[in-house]
């Protein structure tokens, strides 16, 4: 059974009749997170009813005209029972069964691990229950690369500061620093950062044994331009990825080791075919985002790091068909095939942290401003600005000012997100007449994809 016809309009846009609305689970605190941002518009410009859960009303993502509702919750996700009855109340509140789709590592491991509860009320993936957990763990992710045989850097897990002063003085300097759990918050350390010296490294073991945060040392693979590499896709029950995209990472912020601030996709037929193999090996289901460095020493793409949700960046990628990976979940998890397409070449920037990673290049002397401001020019995809939803970009702005103006006095970055759980109509249900109205609960037979919880073990045994 189909949940909603999609077709597309003389325009060539994707348009969805009777759509199954859908809603974008957030956990992380980042209120500037803005792959959120481009799931409400993606699935927004489908005309299905997207809601969202935020921080409060003055998350840029909030104030999307493509919103038909704000759920103002900020979770723990180790409150399992208090996260599950959360949201079964925003089930109740939207009346019908939605599309589930988390931002973030932990949103994903939450929903693998206590989603079944949740299915009769939701749709989303069935992954085997530990895989997001395994994948999203840097030192976790290392073994099943190991014992898939998948190309991946050099790194340990040092049990005490004279074990990593050993693995530095094998693998030299600079060396990558992760923090084994980044999902689980650590205050104020970073989750991946370069250490360049060993006075950088003793103070990383040490502020990570304060804290109680497992860290991982990594070798640092020699970077040149176009040799770090991203794929994004959606795999199926069956774990066939459809669509699969590819693409370079031009500039990250923290520069050299952070998210994507400017990046292109170009197509790499080698990439493609080793990633799709490996996700039909693991028995992968749902959205992910991986990231890969080519390595001149051996001629192999080494995965650095895999993602088990939407990428913050993956409005960068689309096909020829329009299909991204937000709409190719929706698509499939209502019962609708996914366009087999090829990938189109387009250039993306984020616009609040692409000029603040630019400076790191320039001290680096990589980067001049001549040369920043041509790397900008055909951009095809913008995080934050769209014309069509120009609220977003506005708060955003907004909040960046704040921040600059305020963070050398000490003051406030923001108000405290409330565990409280608060709803608001979006500005697309105002606009189209529409609120969400309350129904008897969602029995299990109304959900398209009903299937057993798997384990690991049925598929590929790592």
């Amino acid at each position: 059974m189909q949940l909603g016809v999609a077709a597309h309009t003389a325009r060539g846009e994707l348009q969805v009749s009777e759509p199954t609305p859908a809603v974008v689970l957030k956990f992380d605190p980042n209120v500037m997170h803005h792959g959120g941002l481009g799931v409400i518009r993606s699935l927004g410009r489908m005309g299905v009813p997207v809601y969202g859960v935020h921080e409060g009303p003055w998350a840029p993502a909030a104030s999307s005209r493509y919103l038909s509702g704000r759920f103002f919750w900020q979770p723990d996700p180790e409150d399992v029972e208090r996260v599950r009855a959360g949201l079964l109340r925003l089930s109740e509140r939207i009346g019908r069964p939605a599309v589930l789709i988390p931002t973030d590592d932990a949103g994903a491991i939450f929903l693998a691990e206590h989603g079944d509860g949740l299915r009769p009320r939701f749709l989303l993936p069935d992954p085997p229950r530990d895989l997001p957990r395994q994948v999203a763990g840097k030192f976790s992710l290392l073994q099943v690369c190991r014992e898939l045989g998948v190309p991946s850097p050099l790194a340990e897990v040092p049990s005490s500061l004279e074990a990593a002063r050993a693995f530095a003085a094998g693998a030299g300097f600079p060396l990558i620093a992760k923090l084994t759990t980044p999902w689980t918050g650590h205050g104020r350390l970073r989750s991946t950062s370069i250490l360049a010296d060993a006075g950088q490294l003793d103070e990383a073991y040490l502020a990570c044994e304060q804290a109680g945060a497992g860290l991982m040392l990594q070798e640092f693979i020699p970077a040149s331009p176009g040799q770090d590499w991203f794929f994004h896709g959606y795999c199926d029950a069956s774990s066939t990825c459809r669509p699969a995209f590819t693409g370079v990472k031009e500039r990250s912020y923290p520069a050299r080791a952070g998210l994507t601030c400017l990046g292109r996709a170009t197509p790499n037929t080698r990439l493609a075919g080793e990633m799709t193999e490996m996700l039909k090996r693991l028995g992968y289901q749902g959205i992910l985002d991986l990231d890969l460095r080519w390595d001149p020493r051996d001629d192999q793409y080494k995965l650095l790091d895999f993602n088990p949700r939407i990428g913050a960046q993956f409005k960068l990628f689309r096909d020829a068909a329009g299909t991204d990976v937000a709409t190719a979940c929706y698509l499939d998890l209502t019962g609708q095939s996914v366009p087999d397409s090829d990938q189109v070449t387009r250039r993306f920037v984020v616009e609040n942290y692409d000029p603040i990673a630019a400076l790191g290049y320039w001290r680096g002397g990589e980067l001049g401003l001549r040369s920043w401001a041509s790397s900008l020019r055909g951009i095809d995809e913008t995080a934050w600005f769209a014309r069509d939803d120009l609220r977003p970009f506005g708060l955003m702005c907004l909040r960046m000012g704040w921040r600059v103006a305020t963070r050398p006095l000490g003051l406030p970055q923001g108000k405290a997100s409330s565990k409280d759980f608060h709803f608001s109509g979006g500005r697309g249900a105002a606009r189209a007449g529409r609120w969400p109205r309350r129904s008897r609960p969602v029995t299990q037979t109304q959900i398209t994809r009903q299937t057993e919880p798997r384990s690991r073990k049925e598929g590929t045994k790592v």
